[in-house]
């Protein structure tokens, strides 16, 4: 009753998504390398069946800015074996596929912000550099963002001044088109449309897209080979977290926009099986389309039937009206794409550099740098290392924090107190609560350790410690070990559950007799009296 009750809503958000995913996926065709049919094949088919197995049902898929450069440099690489470049796509679409099956989509969304950050922005700019070239009618050269940024000058000594007119005209019309209009009439459509107007009655010498394949695309084979798998690994984990990563972004987008909640173990496997039906395909991968997306749920879109609507009707325009998109100038798609590109940075993290915490700033940066110069793998291998470094001082400070560590000034364990240093009090109390890790296993074991060699004996409490790992129990057995070298006694309290377990498996109390365990701290106490009563 719900599917027939918004089916009106669900085809007019497939229609209008359509509309906006057309101006796009002929530009990341094109900007990818593998053409403008491509870039289509690519929202048909990732489309389609991420709608159809996804997690979020009023997501809709298509070709984006972050997979368009992935799949730009896989196909740099494999210029003379697209089929090799391919079959990466289709791997990565199977690793997506084990990501969701194994249930780490959850995982995906904890990736630090401030790296998600510095790679968006990273990307936006590498769009923006790579369209720069077509935008003045010159072909975009090989290599990264440095090597285009190099043929700048001689793309401006051979300037196209037919295509920097239409081009600029549509990055206008992309920055400028009146929001009460976008709803009914997308402004990458409209520059699409006006620019290719302009090409043909007015500038007719920029270059245009020119001949598209019509028909289904020929399907693409795997081509593995057991000595260069190695190498085909890597650019497919990047596209698998890349894809990954932006399409769970989208579908909180979503989320947030119908008030509902994805599924992300899913939305892996929807994804997963339509990047690999694109590598099949010889098309773009592609990922949740944030654009695409808002613009079906405003429209009404709420069901799987709006992306599978879009992807249909797409399918049709290149089966039987792919001439229509013939005469389209490349410089109109570099004018959309460098307003895409605008779109992907990160500006309300930029514009709060100044009041985020510098060593956030510096992972979002180093993050940002690499991606520009360097490449997108290392990019987010660096950025994770270096938030990780982050998050792991800000907890150690954290955990040291729960430690407390005093001496029992009390009238029962030490009689003659006005006669003792307030600091060589006999017993001592070391009061763990919360969790302790591998953050602050080190900084544990020195900033306590004095403590304990300045008593005769030591209160282990554990009664408020909720979770220890294998770090932290050696850090802890360390601890106790200087105690006894310092002949001073361990008395252990409160131990139970799960941080018994871990502390008993790894043989962290060897050394402790087993009456100095207890349930209690007053149980410790009484214990502690009678043990400073005896000769030592």
């Amino acid at each position: 009753m719900k599917f027939r009750a918004n089916l009106p809503g669900d085809v007019f958000g497939g229609i209008t998504s359509a509309i906006v995913m057309l101006p796009m996926a002929l530009a990341f065709g094109v900007a990818s390398g593998l053409g403008p049919a491509a870039g289509i094949y690519g929202a048909v088919a990732v489309g389609f069946f991420a709608a159809v197995f996804g997690g979020t049902p009023s997501q809709i898929s298509g070709p984006t800015g972050p997979m368009t450069v992935a799949m730009a440099s896989v196909v740099a690489l494999y210029a003379d074996s697209l089929a090799t470049a391919f079959t990466i796509v289709m791997l990565a679409g199977l690793v997506q596929i084990a990501l969701g099956l194994l249930r780490v989509g959850s995982f995906v969304g904890y990736t630090p912000y401030s790296v998600i950050s510095g790679f968006m922005t990273g990307i936006g700019m590498i769009i923006i550099v790579l369209q720069v070239a077509p935008l003045l009618g010159s072909d975009p050269v090989s290599g990264g963002p440095l090597s285009q940024m190099a043929a700048w000058p001689e793309a401006v000594a051979g300037l196209g001044s037919h295509d920097l007119i239409v081009g600029v005209v549509a990055l206008a019309i992309c920055i400028f088109w009146p929001q009460r209009i976008r709803r009914f009439l997308p402004a990458p459509l409209a520059a699409l449309a006006v620019g290719t107007c302009l090409a043909l009655f007015a500038f007719t010498e920029a270059r245009a897209i020119g001949s598209i394949p019509s028909g289904l695309p020929a399907f693409q084979a795997p081509r593995l080979e057991w000595g260069s798998i190695g190498g085909l690994v890597e650019p497919a984990l990047l596209i698998a977290l890349l894809g990954s990563i932006d399409s769970l972004l989208t579908s909180l987008v979503a989320d947030s926009q119908t008030r509902t909640r994805h599924n992300p173990d899913r939305e892996l496997v929807g994804q997963g099986i339509g990047n690999l039906a694109a590598g099949a395909l010889g098309a773009l991968p592609g990922a949740g389309a944030t654009m695409g997306t808002v613009t079906s749920i405003r429209a009404g879109g709420r069901s799987p039937l709006a992306g599978a609507l879009a992807a249909g009707l797409l399918l049709a325009l290149l089966l039987g009206f792919g001439w229509i998109a013939e005469p389209i100038p490349l410089a109109v798609l570099a004018g959309i794409l460098m307003k895409v590109g605008w779109d992907i940075i990160d500006w309300r993290f930029v514009v709060r550099l100044r009041a985020i915490r510098r060593e956030y700033v510096l992972v979002m940066l180093l993050t940002f740098a690499v991606t520009i110069f360097v490449d997108l793998i290392t990019a987010v291998a660096l950025g994770l290392i270096a938030a990780g470094v982050v998050r792991s001082r800000d907890q150690t400070r954290g955990e040291l924090d729960s430690v407390l560590s005093l001496p029992l000034a009390d009238p029962d364990l030490a009689p003659n107190l006005d006669d003792l240093d307030s600091v060589r009090l006999p017993v001592g109390l070391l009061k763990l609560r919360g969790r302790f890790s591998v953050s602050s296993a080190r900084e544990f074991t020195r900033a306590f350790s004095a403590d304990i060699e300045d008593h005769d004996i030591v209160i282990l409490d554990f009664s408020g410690a909720t979770d220890v790992d294998d770090s932290a129990a050696l850090a802890i057995e360390e601890l106790i070990q200087n105690a006894l070298d310092e002949n001073t006694a361990c008395i252990v309290a409160g131990l139970a559950g799960d941080v018994a377990r871990v502390l008993h498996s790894l043989l962290v109390f060897r050394g402790v007799p087993a009456r100095h365990f207890v349930d209690s701290l007053d149980e410790a106490k009484k214990l502690a009296e009678s043990l400073l009563q005896k000769p030592r």
